[in-house]
């Protein structure tokens, strides 16, 4: 095999490849021995990551930071593709690749409000490995592996411990309770990651799921596209077109990871009929800047992706190194919305310590209301106001509803808001309101002794 010059002392530069003529990303040069064949194929990647302080110092210069987070005891599991590692910033141990998946040493120091499950997952979890927040979706979590482990990893509680994958008897319970709860419309296959699964159990999962009469539709998120470009086959295309309506979210942070071999292995994905996505963390030194986004979002839409979420980095163990103020990820927002297409503009949200969900955490673009009219403002602070109708506003919803396919929704209390804005409720009150407020007339009658405390009320 011929290989192009060494681009620095460490890396080189693979052949073209292929009649398409496009590049491909750099090499380590630890494998530039490794024939096509196998350096192309996502078993030999998987079988192949790095993980030690002898093989990472052959590819980049490591810090004492650097050494002692994979030196030390307990941290979360570290393990990167060959492929991902001709990403990694060769001198620069500030390098936005590099960052997000070589453990140091800050991720051993505690932060205020720091949780193991931040997401408070387990306790929404019915069966082993399902969470059910939402009332008509669940979160599947099929497996604990990954091609390649994040280092603010939401779920490093459990991904990447082997000895705690899911089993066939798991994905049992799971399937029979969304086949037992026809309100649940919609699941996300997760983990872990999906697309390292066994190529058989993944189609297995997949139809299974599909032959479910009320589930409407099947998401996948993944990070392998990113990690492990490579598994993304004309054969898993083929097998993926085969259960639609089915969705994928892949996981770009920043504009580096978007290689000419992770662009092919999007446009099978789009070309199979796929909805794609992208979920975004929010990470210090990472992408914390408009400018970074920015240049991400336009670079997902070229590639078929619409920018969905940009989550803030959770309260998780390990992260804290990683956070930034919200303000930050609204900044980056402001600088979004009207210089750039709609549609590139993900959804800002922090997903609620404790369980609650995500919450979307946005700009405000209304100024004032009043009886008639609603003052507004747009992305360059032009004010303006928009008139309300004239006639009171009244909907018939027996008439509105009545071409409905599905009868109209009851989640009870989970209407939240909504349910307030429909008139269902009048109030929604914390745990344990009636009781507190109840406590202090109660004080009162018995102080007074025999005396009619509602006599005060008459």
């Amino acid at each position: 095999m011929t290989v192009a010059p060494l681009i620095d002392n460490k890396s080189l530069i693979t052949p073209v490849i292929g009649s398409d003529n496009l590049k491909y990303t750099p090499r380590p040069a630890i494998f530039a021995d490794v024939p096509d064949e196998k350096w192309n194929d996502w078993r030999w990647q998987m079988a192949n990551r790095i993980n030690s302080i002898e093989q990472l110092e052959q590819i980049i210069d490591l810090t004492d930071e650097e050494r002692q987070g994979l030196q030390a005891e307990g941290l979360f599991r570290a393990d990167i593709t060959p492929y991902f590692a001709g990403l990694l910033e060769v001198d620069d141990p500030y390098g936005p690749v590099r960052q997000q998946v070589i453990p140091k040493g800050a991720e051993a120091v505690a932060f205020d409000a720091m949780m193991a499950d931040s997401l408070n997952e387990d306790a929404h979890s019915p069966v082993p490995g399902l969470v059910h927040r939402y009332p008509d979706r669940v979160l599947m979590l099929i497996t604990t592996q990954c091609a390649t482990y994040c280092r603010y990893c939401t779920r490093s509680r459990v991904v990447g411990d082997s000895s705690a994958n899911y089993t066939r008897a798991d994905h049992d319970r799971q399937i029979a309770y969304i086949r037992d709860n026809p309100d649940v419309r919609d699941v996300l296959l997760s983990g872990g990651d999906p697309l390292v699964v066994a190529p058989a159990i993944l189609e297995d999962l997949l139809k299974r799921l599909s032959e479910i009469p009320h589930l409407e539709l099947i998401r996948i998120g993944s990070r392998v596209p990113i990690f492990l470009p490579q598994r993304v086959t004309d054969e898993l295309c083929d097998m993926l077109r085969k259960y639609h309506p089915l969705w994928l979210n892949v996981h770009v942070n920043h504009p580096r990871e978007i290689t000419p071999e992770l662009s092919r292995a999007l446009a099978k994905l789009a070309d199979a009929g796929i909805p794609l996505g992208n979920q975004s963390v929010l990470l210090r030194g990472v992408n914390d800047h408009p400018e970074v986004q920015m240049e991400l979002v336009h670079k997902l839409v070229k590639n078929r992706v619409r920018p969905y979420y940009l989550y803030q980095c959770d309260l998780v163990q390990g992260a804290g190194h990683f956070r930034t103020p919200v303000s930050v990820g609204i900044e980056i927002i402001e600088a979004l919305r009207g210089h750039t297409s709609g549609f590139a503009v993900p959804t800002y949200v922090v997903d609620a310590p404790g369980g609650g969900g995500k919450i979307p955490v946005m700009p405000e673009y209304v100024v004032s209301s009043g009886p008639n009219r609603v003052v507004l403002r747009n992305y360059e602070g032009f004010i303006t106001t928009y008139a309300e109708p004239d006639a009171p506003y009244t909907r018939d919803d027996a008439q509105m509803l009545r071409y409905l396919e599905r009868p109209a929704r009851d989640e009870g209390v989970q209407e939240g808001v909504s349910g307030l804005a429909s008139g269902q409720h009048m109030t929604i009150k914390p745990e344990g309101f009636e009781e507190a407020h109840q406590r202090g007339r109660q004080d009162e009658i018995e102080k007074r002794g025999k005396r009619n405390f509602m006599d005060d009320y008459s």
